[in-house]
């Protein structure tokens, strides 16, 4: 199987819930993030991605690395995503941009009439419901 190397965050508002995003012409929620691109670190693509498609300015050493996380892939059939992902939390207003067409702020329990990717789904809301409990 193929495989797209990604960079996503896990995005943590003031209020403690989590933002997903929808990209457009896709139906389903996502960690914000992208792939990452020839020479570039995890880091460097998740700061740029994050400015791209949200507008947030953050700095690489905020992001606290939770681990890497491969799925099915949500948009690209026959494809596999590794995901290298990042905790941030954010204060700034999130403004949707570029590609992604709808964002929603999610706490662990509101999120049963979403579509999903696998990858959120599966590996990445898991870990944000153990991170809020804990």
């Amino acid at each position: 199987m193929k495989v797209i190397r990604i960079a996503a965050a896990l995005l943590i508002g003031a209020d403690g819930r989590t933002l997903l995003v929808r990209k457009r012409g896709t139906q389903a929620f996502m960690q914000p993030g992208g792939k990452i691109d020839a020479g570039e670190s995890a880091a460097e693509a998740l700061v740029r991605e994050l400015h791209e498609e949200l507008g947030l300015i953050i700095a690489a050493e905020h992001a606290q690395f939770l681990g890497e996380f491969s799925a099915v892939a949500a948009n690209e059939p026959g494809f596999e995503v590794n995901c290298q992902l990042y905790q941030l939390h954010v204060e700034q207003e999130v403004v949707p941009a570029a590609e992604i067409e709808e964002i929603v702020w999610v706490d662990a329990a509101s999120i049963d009439h979403l579509h999903l990717a696998p990858l959120t789904r599966d590996s990445i809301l898991p870990l944000y419901r153990r991170l809020q409990s804990a």
